[in-house]
């Protein structure tokens, strides 16, 4: 099949091939995404995020589990350097919960203790969520030096998961599992670049100049609004085929031999390469675990060890 040509146009986000990690002092938190190189094997994601950037709309990333989304958003905030927050979406989720929070346990503990004290007319039970920190980080920063004391665990830490910068990616995981009106709930304050608190007035907003980057992710499992869709950008991740998979492969271990790369790449596709349902970090676990246990291709515990990595929960290798 010929190679489909290069596309042409002034990139605002023009990363190489592969991205590394950003220094091993970023590494450390033991998020293992941080660990590894992200592979751009399709010029379409590196068009979707310039066009994201271009139009300040959000990049809407879709695909089944494990097709690199929440990667992506990592890679891209890595590679310009930006703020990088990150909120995993849950059947509760509420829109507000992203733009602020109250405090409950700390204002109960108040509300019990007779050596509160509180300024007249100034509540200190809200809590900056990750917009509010994307859109002014000064004024989080500052909103959270007044809710350091108290024994909540809400206390209003930087959850800044990158470098310093003025821009931030902000990454909204699996919006298809909250409840229909939090996507349309949050097309306000991502329209207009800014919001009001409701408890204390405030009005938190940022210049397009310093716009975050929303990247937020769905596994399909829920159809989301209209006219959320209708204000995204989107991009669509399908599993990687044999030679995206094979790069990886080299990316990640490049001292491992190029037999054995291939090998486990045929036993997930077969010689007609199916259609592949096998996740790039299961194929990179499945290599990693022949190198450091020194299991070769074609053995027993070959066999077994594909069995524990890359066929499991009920998914059979090509031919089985």
């Amino acid at each position: 099949m010929a190679e489909a040509p290069a596309l042409k146009y002034h990139k605002l986000f023009n990363p190489p091939r592969s991205v590394e990690p950003p220094s091993k002092e970023a590494t450390e938190a033991g998020d293992q995404r941080r660990t590894v190189a992200y592979v751009y094997g399709d010029e379409k994601i590196v068009l979707a995020v310039n066009v994201a950037l271009a139009t300040q709309r959000p990049l809407l990333v879709r695909g089944p589990s494990g097709t690199g989304k929440s990667s992506l958003a990592l890679s891209v905030a890595d590679f310009l350097g930006w703020r990088f927050y990150e909120y995993v979406v849950t059947s509760r989720t509420q829109a507000r919960e992203l733009l602020w929070q109250v405090d409950l346990l700390r204002r109960l503990h108040d509300a019990q203790s007779p050596r509160r004290r509180l300024a007249e007319g100034y509540v200190p039970y809200v809590v900056p969520g990750v917009l509010w920190w994307a859109f002014d980080e000064a004024g989080a920063r500052a909103q959270r030096s007044r809710s350091t004391s108290g024994p909540s665990l809400l206390r209003g830490r930087d959850p800044n998961l990158g470098r310093p910068h003025e821009r931030a990616v902000v990454l909204i995981d699996e919006i298809d599992k909250a409840d229909p009106d939090t996507p349309n709930n949050l097309l306000v304050p991502l329209g207009s670049l800014q919001f009001q608190v409701e408890e204390t007035g405030q009005l938190v907003q940022t210049a397009p100049q310093r716009a975050p980057l929303l990247i937020i992710t769905t596994n399909d499992e829920r159809e989301l609004p209209q006219a959320f869709l209708r204000r995204c950008v989107e991009l669509r991740l399908e599993y990687p085929g044999r030679e995206w998979l094979l790069e990886i492969g080299r990316v990640q271990l490049p001292e491992l031999d190029e037999g054995l790369r291939t090998a486990v790449a045929d036993a997930l596709l077969g010689p007609k390469d199916s259609k592949p349902t096998v996740s790039a970090a299961e194929y990179v676990d499945a290599l990693r675990g022949c190198k450091q246990l020194q299991i070769a291709a074609g053995t027993p515990a070959f066999e077994q060890l594909l069995a524990s990595t890359i066929w499991k929960h009920g998914r059979k290798g090509p031919g089985k």
